[in-house]
């Protein structure tokens, strides 16, 4: 009997979330977050930082009071997505790198958004130094 081999498959995994433009809000935010991916098996680190600075950022510079702000999180393959919303159109921040930027929306907001590469980094190798010989005085 013949084998198939296996299907590549592509998870696709997300979370979103709206919550008040406050210290409270950003602080939940993080948490909230936190859990999320807790659940989903993934590691909290950088996101947790990055999720903590944008979700501060939109709360203290794209506040608008008495409009929520949104956490999306999303999963594909090894990439995280980190996108908040806030509802300021006035304060559009500057391009940093390809690895994060902005996406104006429907007047009035904007989503700034980061990704993160969460595939493993590869263990250190040891290939038994040059060429493979052994270390020490050579006769």
């Amino acid at each position: 009997m013949k084998q198939n081999s296996p299907e590549l498959t592509t998870r696709i995994l997300h979370f979103s979330i709206q919550l008040s433009p406050t210290p409270r809000g950003a602080r939940l935010a993080r948490l909230l977050a936190a859990e999320q991916l807790r659940s989903w098996g993934l590691p909290l680190d950088p996101a947790r930082q990055v999720i903590a600075e944008l979700s501060a950022n939109a709360v203290t510079h794209g506040r608008d009071p008495g409009r929520d702000f949104r956490l999306l999180l999303y999963v594909v393959a090894d990439t995280l997505r980190v996108e908040v919303t806030d509802t300021r159109d006035d304060r559009l921040p500057v391009l940093s790198d390809s690895g994060s930027g902005l996406l104006p929306g429907l007047p009035p907001r904007k989503t700034v958004w980061a990704e993160i590469d969460l595939a493993p980094e590869p263990k250190n190798m040891d290939f038994g130094g040059a060429g493979g010989l052994p270390e020490g005085p050579h006769r």
